[in-house]
């Protein structure tokens, strides 16, 4: 047999924003995820959803660190790609930013088959900040875009089941400490691109998992689905089942005629086909199956108010067509977490390729006729048949190395010796962020910095925890502790680590920030205050120099310090933390809107009102954040102008 399946190399070259560096103060707030309801909702719901809407809900972000240093400048850029080809189609996928496939060409007819953004804009969309729009994504650890959306993975060519390349991406998720693979081939011939998914827990105990595969389509689709009724999720964080195709008088199956974002998590029948489709008015687009462990499929969209067209906008190149997202995942929201047993797997196959089939007209016609069409282009034995096939050769060690990720998995399997079969993390890929915690696991103590620079990363799972207790009591040690500690809910004794550490300690800033976020916590904001401005007073006198690493962290700190102020209504000394903060980082549009707020503190209206009329875009605005028309409604009762307009639901100002 001759495979002419290739796996190559190449260079994208696209207006892009740089990432930028990661905010060094570790997140220990609650997380604000928007995908959140009321628990009395619950009661009308299937029992097996009820419970797995309650199960183990991500409460921080530990220890993954927030991404919120890119910016809004773009500029052609080269990214790296990975190309795995075939006579009737190519995949370009990008392993340095999640191992999204950025691109799906069915080449006979030259059609592309997904979304492809023509820029790459990051935006606060991940769980940890930077996310970009467009191609499939791979939505591993909790409710939400994955940390890891713009994150490395590891890629290597395997061999395929056919006897051809196969194209691994794997990684640690670090969230739920979960190693996992995603296995990309396309047999000679097909039309299909096969996906293998492989998510292991190697602990001895059970872990909440969750996985959802995004697909982005031009948005002027047709969505189809198996399907009579669906779960709608808005941003007014309701969840109620409605019918499909049309409820409120609207056929919601087409993207643009809904109002407003929203969900739609479809209802598809136990023993039907798990499939969904977007196709054009002509009948052609992109189909998505999978075997039945991936039972989920969803309809996100923007909607056509003024807020979706408005985010459409930032998340691509103005006047370009928009999108939508058609989903697939391991439950019937994505607002749930499985269970995964101790010591098991769960793994799956996808399958995407070009389905031409009347889109239009009656329902349960267009979703009959697609659904025979699908069957005679991809059966579901085919299907059920590759999965078998590929499932040995999970196991296969990776070959050539293409590019590669993080040293956190190694160190986990340095850790516990743990043997993972198909997915390697050599201790060769520790890198600098590991290297103070793989001392703390060969010596039992954790290094003090050589240097005054802001804090690394901290562990936080329960073993890491265990050893930070038991290691010599050094003001970084203690720190690192008080942050664990924090995250798993001992916030009385992660206070007590952090005051022990303040005497010794050469940095007192970032002691004296935790604190402030606790005193937060708990109610105290007027002693938030006071520490936030000895913090940011520290901070500014240790500062060595104006790179990125002590810009970004006082930029993190003084923003933080001067909205603590605010809420107390002390603006004279935000004002004096403002002006330490630097021109460069004043000019940006999350501090621009900082500014209006503090003009306005000040009594100062019409000022505030002129950093609006003299423009700025807040790089890193939250998905469903209302910051701006707040305090935009603050200052005046004329409309939200349309370049701040983000409004995701029908109940904001």
């Amino acid at each position: 047999m001759v495979i002419v399946t290739q796996i190559r190399r190449e260079v994208l070259t696209l207006p892009a924003a740089p990432l930028g560096p990661d905010n060094p103060l570790p997140p220990l707030r609650p997380l604000d995820e928007v995908h959140r309801i009321d628990d009395r909702e619950r009661d009308e719901m299937p029992r097996d959803m009820a419970r797995q809407l309650g199960y183990e809900p991500l409460r921080s972000l530990l220890p993954a660190r927030v991404r919120d240093g890119y910016g809004r400048g773009r500029a052609p850029r080269p990214v790296d790609a990975l190309v795995i080809e075939n006579d009737r189609l190519r995949a370009t996928v990008l392993p340095g930013l999640g191992g999204r496939v950025a691109s799906l060409l069915h080449l006979p007819t030259g059609r592309e088959l997904l979304y492809r953004n023509p820029v790459l804009q990051p935006a606060n969309f991940a769980l940890n900040g930077a996310w970009y729009s467009g191609g499939i994504e791979w939505n591993i650890g909790a409710t939400g875009h994955t940390t890891l959306s713009c994150a490395p993975l590891h890629a290597a060519r395997v061999p395929a089941p056919d006897g051809g390349p196969m194209l691994r991406l794997w990684e640690w998720e670090r969230l739920r400490d979960l190693p996992f693979q995603v296995d990309l081939w396309l047999p000679d011939g097909s039309d299909f691109l096969y996906v293998g998914v492989r998510v292991r827990n190697p602990h001895e105990r059970p872990v909440p998992t969750y996985w959802w595969s995004n697909i982005a389509v031009p948005e002027d689709r047709r969505v189809l689905a198996p399907a009579q009724e669906a779960w709608h999720f808005g941003y007014e964080r309701r969840l109620r089942r409605v019918p499909v195709p049309s409820y409120d008088g609207i056929d919601r199956t087409y993207p643009f005629n809904s109002p407003y974002a929203a969900d739609y998590f479809y209802e598809v029948p136990d023993g039907r086909r798990r499939w969904i489709a977007a196709l054009d008015s002509d009948g052609h687009g992109l189909v998505q199956t999978s075997t039945d462990a991936l039972r989920g499929r969803k309809l996100f969209v923007w909607g056509s108010g003024p807020g979706g067209r408005r985010w459409q906008e930032w998340l691509t190149e103005p006047g370009t067509p928009g999108y939508c997202e058609i989903q697939a995942g391991l439950a019937r929201t994505q607002l749930e977490h499985v269970r995964l047993e101790p010591e098991s797997e769960v793994s799956w196959l996808e399958a995407y390729g070009p389905l031409d089939t009347p889109a239009d007209g009656e329902w349960t016609t267009a979703v009959q006729q697609a659904e025979r069409r699908l069957a005679a282009v991809l059966p579901p034995a085919r299907v059920e048949e590759a999965y078998e096939t590929w499932r040995p050769h999970a196991d296969t060690e990776p070959g050539e190395i293409l590019s590669p990720g993080s040293g956190w998995g190694a160190l986990e399997v340095l850790r516990a010796d743990w043997k993972l079969p198909g997915t390697p993390f050599p201790e060769s890929t520790l890198g600098p962020a590991q290297e103070p915690w793989r001392e703390l696991l060969r010596t039992g103590s954790l290094p003090e910095p050589r240097r005054v620079r802001p804090p690394g990363e901290t562990l936080v799972a329960p073993h890491w925890r265990d050893m930070l207790e038991t290691a010599p009591a050094g003001p970084h040690t203690e720190y690192h502790l008080g942050v664990a500690q924090w995250h798993a809910g001992d916030r009385a004794q992660a206070v007590r680590s952090w005051e022990r550490a303040l005497p010794l300690a050469p940095s007192l800033w970032p002691l004296l920030r935790c604190l402030a976020v606790a005193d937060q916590e708990s109610g105290h904001h007027e002693r938030a205050a006071d520490r936030y401005a000895d913090a940011f007073d520290d901070l500014c006198r240790e500062c060595r120099d104006d790179g990125e690493t002590w810009t970004a962290a006082r930029a993190a700190l003084g923003r933080e310090a001067v909205e603590a102020l605010l809420r107390v209504r002390r603006a004279a000394e935000a004002r004096a933390a403002w002006e330490r903060l630097g021109p460069a980082v004043r000019r940006r549009g999350r501090f621009r809107l900082l500014q209006a707020e503090l003009l306005l503190a000040e009594g100062r209206a019409a000022e505030a009102r002129a950093v609006f009329a003299e423009g700025f875009e807040v790089a890193d605005l939250r998905e469903g954040e209302d910051t701006i028309g707040r305090l935009w409604n603050r200052l005046t009762e004329e409309r939200l102008p349309a370049s701040y307009d983000f409004r995701m639901r029908p109940d904001l100002p």
